[in-house]
């Protein structure tokens, strides 16, 4: 069998703006200097307590609480109204189209994302029933841990040889390598390429219509 995971920020869905846009506003909200644009795209992937805490450099739990809870509510309402901000990249459907239909394929997902928004989306998007196994921090640690991957593969059966880890971030990247299983990295998301092939990323892809001879390749 093949386990293909795939992260979701950056990787199936462009949320650039819309993550970068609540970032400032809870920032802000709390008395707090916005991050700028760029410090945001750097933490996009990491559990939110995490990257909230990283962003604004504290590990007070209290401040990391109201920032996590804060931004939650803007999210949540800005979605809720403009359902349409959190779009798949061009080539991301007829990719999970096709690669559902290989034999032995199973199709997961590596978020740092909540699953309630997981569901959401996927929802939103009519490709909930494409994926067999859904990790986030919800039930997991915070990428790089290995600990989404590791726990998609107990629940597949599969090896870590036969898995294959899609990202656009170093966090991605780092995950994969980590829990054992092969690494292809995006060019269109949030980290830099090189940063993700020093990371470790055995593939390197520029669109969705190259994944599947990337695939191939690192699993023949």
């Amino acid at each position: 069998m093949t386990l293909v995971m795939f992260d979701m920020d950056g990787t199936l869905i462009d949320t650039q703006a819309l993550i970068t846009e609540h970032m400032a506003t809870t920032f802000e909200g709390a008395g707090l200097d916005a991050p700028s644009p760029a410090a945001s795209r750097r933490v996009i992937g990491l559990s939110l307590p995490v990257a909230l805490a990283r962003l604004a450099r504290t590990d007070d739990p209290v401040l990391i609480d109201k920032l996590v809870k804060d931004y939650r509510t803007h999210y949540r309402a800005s979605v809720l109204t403009h359902n349409d901000r959190e779009g798949l990249f061009p080539g991301a459907l007829e990719a999970l189209q096709r690669l559902r239909t290989w034999d032995g394929m199973r199709l997961g997902i590596a978020t740092g994302k909540g699953l309630s928004g997981v569901h959401r989306i996927t929802g939103n998007h009519n490709i909930a029933d494409y994926f067999v196994t859904l990790q986030t921090p919800d039930h997991n640690p915070s990428k790089p841990h290995p600990g989404m991957l590791l726990r998609a593969m107990a629940e597949t059966g599969a090896l870590p040889a036969e898995t294959v880890m899609i990202g656009d971030t170093t966090f991605d990247i780092e995950m994969g390598k980590a829990a054992g299983a092969w690494a292809i990295g995006v060019t269109w998301g949030y980290h830099e390429p090189a940063e993700l092939i020093a990371a470790g990323a055995d593939i390197m892809i520029d669109r969705f219509d190259e994944l599947d001879a990337a695939i191939r390749k690192v699993l023949e």
